[in-house]
Formats: structure tokens, sequence, C-alpha cells
């Protein structure tokens, strides 16, 4: 792939300043996904990353102090976009098998669709350094923590399984995953959904349950939109003005946000204001809370859905 030219890093006239930076550190954090994945963690050096995403060394150092920094960065924010995926599917469903099936899904369509971002998760974070490491980590006990609820779903008459089946169930699953992303030549993941349900299952529900996720139908692909073919904002009845864009960035580089943290961040003092306009973001179908809110003593936790992550992700290419 030949690098992007510097010229692409010039910024629209107008743009503030701060909102100029945002769409830089994306171009570099998509960079670093791309070169990592072609050469390696250990063998990408910030000059690969710089012409790949078109921008100056200069402009590199502003907003990272090193390469293993980039690499975090890029990191988080690819956890955070398969997390919100994930996370709004598994909790569409209420019984453990179907929250794990639908989660599983939505893992393998985002890894499909996004193989740079894949590798990056899944294999190069792997010789990315311990404090990606550490991340790594924190992410895999999430999983484990999941898949531990099956023990809640077995029979009463069977006998219980301890903790660690999990974690070994977490493993050979990412193994399996590990090894095909590993191999340029493998078939698409999402044709591993009944395979990989059958191991997960099995322990918990047995052989039966097992055979039935063999042959139960895989999902039907949603026919991704390619650019050209439809306008992301069709039919969005809201005006988007700066403070809508940078709302809506603030919530992609920051999954579960909560409402102060969003006013902060996109400077915004009013927090009325901000819940409105979350509140309008959240009609239209562009964001949704999976906090408990602030009735119940929590914050609020919000998300960008499927479509309020393709409407942020072209302000991100028109302003650009």
């Amino acid at each position: 792939m030949p690098p992007r030219q510097t010229a692409a890093a010039a910024p629209a006239p107008g743009l503030p300043r701060e909102h100029v930076s945002e769409i830089q550190r994306m171009r570099i954090l998509a960079a670093m996904a791309e070169v990592a994945s072609e050469r390696g963690a250990g063998s990408v050096t910030v000059a690969h990353v710089v012409g790949r995403a078109g921008v100056s060394r200069r402009t590199f150092y502003d907003l990272f102090a090193d390469r293993e920094e980039c690499f975090l960065a890029a990191f988080e924010e690819a956890i955070g976009r398969v997390g919100a995926q994930v996370i709004e599917s598994y909790e569409q469903e209420h019984a453990w098998r179907e929250r794990i099936r639908a989660g599983l899904w939505a893992l393998l369509v985002f890894l499909d669709e996004e193989p740079a971002t894949a590798k990056l998760c899944v294999v190069e974070s792997l010789a990315a350094g311990p404090r990606v490491l550490e991340h790594r980590a924190r992410v895999l006990r999430a999983l484990v923590r999941a898949v531990d609820e099956g023990r809640a779903a077995m029979p009463k008459k069977a006998s219980q399984l301890p903790p660690l089946t999990a974690e070994g169930v977490v493993g050979a699953v990412l193994s399996v995953i590990h090894t095909r992303l590993s191999d340029p030549n493998s078939r698409p993941l999402t044709g591993l959904l009944g395979e990989l349900m059958g191991m997960i299952v099995l322990p918990y529900l047995g052989q039966a349950a097992a055979q039935k996720e063999l042959h139960k139908p895989t999902p039907k692909l949603q026919t991704k939109t390619s650019p050209g073919q439809r306008d992301p904002f069709d039919g969005l009845d809201m005006r988007i003005t700066y403070r809508t864009v940078r709302v809506l960035m603030v919530i992609a580089g920051n999954p579960d946000a909560s409402n102060r943290r969003i006013a902060t961040e996109a400077g915004i003092s009013d927090q009325g204001q901000v819940s409105k306009l979350l509140a309008r973001l959240e009609h239209l179908g562009l964001v949704y809370n999976r906090g408990i809110g602030p009735v119940k003593g929590a914050p609020n936790a919000w998300q960008l859905t499927a479509r309020g992550r393709h409407v942020e992700q072209a302000i991100r290419v028109q302003t650009g």
C-alpha cells in the first residue's frame, strides 16, 4: 500500500486547532494498525507510521511520547470500538448462551471487516510491551467473567465446574482466532461461529447443546454500503454542528464516558446542554447509554451505536 501523501493531512480552512489535532491523531492510530499488521509490532518505526499517516514527525511527537505510547493508544482505540459492538449485541440478549453467541458473532464480524485492527488486537499486541499486555489482560479478564456465567446456566444436577474452566475456554477460542489471523489464506472468521460456540458451551451445557451450535444457521451478514453508495447523514434529522462533532468524537475515543466527562472534553460548560444533546443523539440512534444512570446513583456510560460510528467516521473523513 503506498504511503498517504502529506498534503492529505492539511486541515480544512477554519477548523479549530483541537479538531485538527484529533483528526491527525486518528490518522496516526489507523496508520499504526496498518503498519503493525504488515510488519509486526516489533518492526514498526515512527518513520513507518508518519509516512503511512501523511503527517510530520513533529506532529507525531506532539501527540505521542514514543512508538509504544502510540501503539497503546491504537490498541485502546481499537478495543473501545470492538468492545462497543460486542457489548451492544451481548446486552440485547438475556440468556447466557444467546448472549455469548451474539457477542461472539459481533466480534467475528468486526475482525473480518477490519483485518489490520484484528491483527493489532489479537496478534501484535502480544509483542507490543508491558503496558499493552496489561491492558490486554484486563480485556481477557472481562471475557473470562462473561464466559464464567455459564456455570449458573448449568443443569442443577450437573457437577459444578471450577472457575478456571472459563479461562481455558477463552484461551482456546483466542488461540483459534490467533491462528486464523496469522494465516493470510484462512477462511473468514464468521464461518467459525458454530464451532467456536460448540467449544464454549460444551463444558457448561453438554454434548447435545454443543452439537446444536454446530448445526445452527449462521446469521446473515448485513451488506455494508461502500463510500458513495449511501450518505451516512441521509435521513438524519439534525444539523451537524461543531459541538455535535466534538461530542461524537469524545464518545468514540472514550467509550463509557459520563455526561461530565463528555462535557469537559467537548468544551461544553453547561451540563444541561450536554444532557439535552445526548438525549437528542440517543433519539436519533447515534448513541446509547449502558450505564445505570444518576437516578440510581451511578453515572451514565455512553457508547456510539453502529450508525453513530459511521457518522463519526464520515465526519472525520470529510473534515480531513
